[in-house]
């Protein structure tokens, strides 16, 4: 289990800011009104779910996490993203965080999760229920939870500051919030990244069913770049295409299992209750399934 990132220390790294999961970094020297040479993302342990850190974190998932948002970014040729491969001029990672973080660039980021479902399932499902629609969206009458959309959707949301709810928007509101040009082009990246990964997914037996992006765009170049995690467990909603296949909907290597354990066990108000020690076990072991099928490769 890699240590609680508030019990490691990271020489020559300022710690700045911590969300839900992840925890961010500056030079040690960067003047505080600066814009920082780079960002050292480091993610934790913790898991989330619907808009709570919850107790006791999932041990090894950060570096789970940053494993498969490496191997997206590599795979994901031609779509800019924050990594910096040049890292000498920046203080080193500490060995203990290496594995669980990245140096990045920093980014002026969209207010806006950029959310794309190829499959009706979770808060989709819901508001398809009742109002055939999911985000404005008007979708075929007589679809049912699980089932595969005639083309991946463009849902995007509202990120809400740390201990609030994220709120789903409309295409209209994206516009108002960043404008015509930047609202368009960051509906047809998601789109277009979205289709490439369910394809490179789908090859390996995976089901990507839905996924959420996020992006900034680069102060030096005006790029829109991608940025923080991507494709990961956290973000996306995977599914084993065998087990979809034979009518076994649920069989995800997402949270899922933790999200469905509270919802059995919570009614969403006050603290959320602990996790029981199976739950934990059964989500490390699928995140690392997942892991194991999209790279081929055996995580520690």
């Amino acid at each position: 289990m890699s240590a609680p990132t508030a019990s490691v220390t990271a020489p020559g790294w300022r710690h700045v800011y911590s969300g839900k999961v992840r925890d961010l970094f500056v030079p040690e020297e960067t003047a505080p009104d600066a814009r920082p040479a780079a960002l050292l993302v480091v993610a934790s342990d913790r898991v989330s779910a619907f808009d709570h850190v919850l107790e006791p974190g999932i041990h090894g998932k950060g570096e789970l996490l940053t494993t498969l948002s490496r191997w997206w970014f590599h795979q994901l040729s031609g779509v800019p993203n924050h990594l910096i491969t040049e890292t000498d001029a920046l203080p080193p990672v500490p060995e203990e965080l290496a594995g669980r973080s990245m140096v990045v660039r920093s980014l002026d980021m969209f207010p806006i999760e950029c959310v794309v479902r190829g499959y009706l399932s979770g808060s989709g499902w819901k508001e398809y229920q009742a109002t055939q629609s999911v985000c404005g969206i008007a979708l075929p009458a007589g679809l049912h939870d699980g089932d595969r959309l005639p083309e991946p959707i463009y849902t995007p949301a509202y990120k809400a500051p740390l201990g609030e709810h994220d709120e789903n928007i409309s295409f209209e509101r994206t516009v108002e919030l960043v404008g015509q040009g930047d609202a368009a082009a960051l509906r047809d990246l998601s789109l277009d990244i979205y289709r490439r990964a369910a394809t490179i997914a789908e090859a390996r037996g995976v089901i990507l069913a839905d996924t959420k992006f996020e992006f900034g765009r680069d102060p030096e170049t005006g790029a829109i770049t991608l940025a923080d995690e991507v494709l990961t467990s956290d973000s996306s909603r995977y599914w084993d295409a065998s087990a979809y296949d034979s009518g076994e909907r649920t069989a995800s290597f997402d949270k899922q299992i933790v999200r469905n354990w509270l919802a059995a066990n919570w009614d969403q108000t006050g603290t959320p209750p602990t996790l029981p020690h199976e739950i934990v076990e059964q989500t490390v072991l699928r995140y690392r399934e997942l892991l194991e099928r999209l790279t081929g490769t055996h995580p520690l």
